[in-house]
């Protein structure tokens, strides 16, 4: 579904070097001449090389907006660390717009990220600052009142982690958060 590889395997640890950063464990191979690192994210392997997609799904108002900044900042620096460097915004709501704020703050430490603005309209002027570019997936015939439901459930089919801020279970948020969970997708939810 994305471009990273994840991988349910066992491996001889005796080629490895293991060590632990943050909540994640990292082993990277000590006899090869190719890079390759391996990073155990609940309880999936992910071999480096192509980078995790990461998308957002939240409600359009956020209640108690420093401490969901704070938590965001952080949880987005640990992803960065740990080598995801793509990222997909929907760019509608306080979430999105936050999200995308935080994103730029941290490009200025991390400048190989990418930000991608996931369009829901396409002949629809939208200024895709701070991202570095925009996207529109196949949604031409899907029916304007649907299309950001159908685009949000595009970027969640793309992504390997969903970062969300949900709190209650209705809207539109909610939905795409239930979406996320009925594809199994890994989840980190605000708290």
């Amino acid at each position: 579904n994305s471009e990273s590889r994840l991988l349910t395997a066992s491996f001889n640890l005796k080629y490895f070097t293991t060590f632990y950063m943050n909540d994640y464990m990292v082993m990277e191979n000590k006899n090869s001449p190719f890079s390759c690192t391996i990073l155990t994210i609940w309880g999936m392997i992910y071999v480096g090389g192509n980078k995790m997609i990461i998308t957002f799904c939240g409600h359009s108002q956020i209640y108690d907006i420093e401490k969901v900044k704070t938590w965001l900042e952080k949880k987005i620096q640990e992803l960065i660390i740990n080598g995801n460097e793509k990222f997909y915004l929907g760019g509608y709501g306080a979430f999105d717009r936050l999200a995308a704020s935080v994103l730029s703050n941290i490009k200025q430490r991390y400048p190989n990220i990418e930000l991608i603005l996931i369009l829901a309209y396409l002949n629809r002027v939208k200024d895709i600052y701070p991202c570095d570019s925009s996207l529109y997936p196949p949604l031409e015939s899907v029916p304007k009142k649907l299309a950001i439901v159908k685009r949000n459930q595009w970027m969640v089919d793309q992504a390997d982690i969903v970062i969300s801020y949900v709190l209650h279970s209705w809207g539109g948020a909610a939905k795409t958060l239930e979406y996320a969970q009925q594809k199994n997708k890994k989840i980190i939810f605000f708290k």
